[in-house]
């Protein structure tokens, strides 16, 4: 049989590669998690009154909902207004619906 050695150097510099990308697998992985849709049946979402569309919020079980009120000018609403979706503060690795709804709305600053 045929036997290679492999040199300290090439050994070390193979190692500091796979090391180096550790972090970049793991940023990517982060970003495909904040990509995910939040579900409405989501435990977390159900108990905030979550809703993809704030014109089906029903107004007597809320009666703080106002037509206006969407995740793309809530305060915890990390995306940009006019995507379809984007990050919220609270639901971690998830994205909304810009024109979604929860009890937790709050009017950003302007």
């Amino acid at each position: 049989m045929f036997e290679q050695k492999i040199g300290r150097r090439r050994l070390l510099t193979g190692a500091l590669a796979g090391l180096a990308a550790i972090p970049v697998v793991g940023m990517s992985m982060r970003a495909d998690a904040a990509n995910a849709p939040l579900d409405p049946n989501d435990p977390q979402a159900k108990a905030l009154g979550y809703v993809a569309d704030s014109s089906k919020v029903d107004d007597k079980t809320n009666p703080s909902h106002k037509p206006e009120q969407k995740c793309n000018n809530c305060v915890q609403y990390k995306g940009v207004a006019t995507d379809a979706s984007g990050a919220c503060n609270l639901f971690a690795g998830k994205s909304v619906a810009s024109n979604g709804w929860c009890k937790v709305y709050t009017k950003k600053p302007a």
